[in-house]
């Protein structure tokens, strides 16, 4: 069996067995090809033979060629993948992409917008029934921190108003009541009256047009409007509301684990990104403030 079949009959394997989506695949194709190619051009065309110098002198390569940190590891993953199908389906005898480590990839800050911002983007006029329904939604976005598939799965009996709480379900299938805000409840109550205007018998929160719920992409879609509406610079999207949430919930109580909690996070750690989006406002206030912060002055 040479190296394109080996490759063919994982990806097979990935798609039947693993039932992993079309971009997954390509993904995975595009990674083994590049590794491929890499064995041809070192007249190493045995896959089976691969071993721990292959591999490290293939991300050495991709290192040359200026790739990410993050596009390296997902290769290495994939190599990982695929010789751990050849051990368990094929002739292979050890996994070499197993003893390689891959660059770190430097933490993203997620982008987060300011209280004057989130403020402006939600002072577009209400004129139709489709303009209280994405006020709602931004509303609830920025005021609970929800993900976007949480909001999306919301049903009418997930929100009580008179308490001020709604139930969300989130990763791993786990429930979390949480507070919903002075702001967005009386969002969603504005909502609410409108609503039966396009449905009465769809259990979701939040409809479309159709009167059915409104989906993931729909979502996207319209608060990516409404920035480009009142015109902020960017693309606002849900997260950036998620991450608003939790970024400014931090400058004002600095409660890392209570901010945990509301945004569902199994880790803290990954709570702890936020920690630094709050240092680099205050560095920057800093910076702009303190005589002596270390900013050189034009006539030096």
């Amino acid at each position: 069996m040479n190296g394109e079949q080996r490759v063919s009959a994982f990806l097979n394997y990935l798609e039947a067995a693993k039932r992993l989506s079309p971009h997954s695949i390509n993904a995975y194709r595009r990674d083994m090809n590049e590794f491929l190619a890499f064995c041809e051009q070192h007249d190493q065309c045995d896959l089976a033979k691969a071993d721990i110098p292959q591999v490290r002198g293939f991300l050495s390569l991709l290192r040359r060629q200026g790739k990410s940190a993050s596009s390296i590891q997902r290769c290495l993953s994939s190599l990982r993948s695929y010789f751990q199908f050849n051990i368990r389906h094929l002739d292979g005898k050890s996994n070499p992409a197993k003893a390689v480590t891959a660059p770190k990839a430097g933490k993203r800050l997620p982008k987060t917008m300011d209280v004057d911002g989130l403020a402006h983007l939600l002072e577009f006029p209400l004129e139709e029934w489709i303009d209280y329904r994405d006020r709602a939604i931004m509303e609830l976005f920025y005021s609970s921190g929800l993900r976007l598939a949480e909001l999306a799965a919301l049903n009418l009996p997930d929100i009580d108003i008179s308490e001020a709480i709604i139930v969300v379900t989130g990763k791993g299938k786990k429930s979390r009541a949480l507070p919903v805000g002075k702001m967005a409840i009386n969002a969603i109550k504005q909502w609410l009256t409108r609503r039966d205007q396009v449905a009465s018998d769809e259990a979701a929160l939040f409809i479309s047009q159709r009167g059915r719920r409104l989906g993931h992409r729909g979502i996207q879609q319209r608060i990516a409007l409404r920035g480009k509406q009142q015109g902020l610079p960017g693309h606002v999207h849900p997260h950036m509301l998620r991450h608003s949430f939790a970024s400014h919930m931090l400058e004002s109580s600095s409660d890392l684990r209570g901010v945990q909690e509301l945004l569902g996070h199994a880790n803290l750690s990954t709570t702890q990104i936020y920690t630094h989006l709050d240092f680099q406002h205050l560095s920057k206030i800093y910076d702009q403030a303190h005589p002596r912060a270390g900013k050189k002055h034009q006539n030096d």
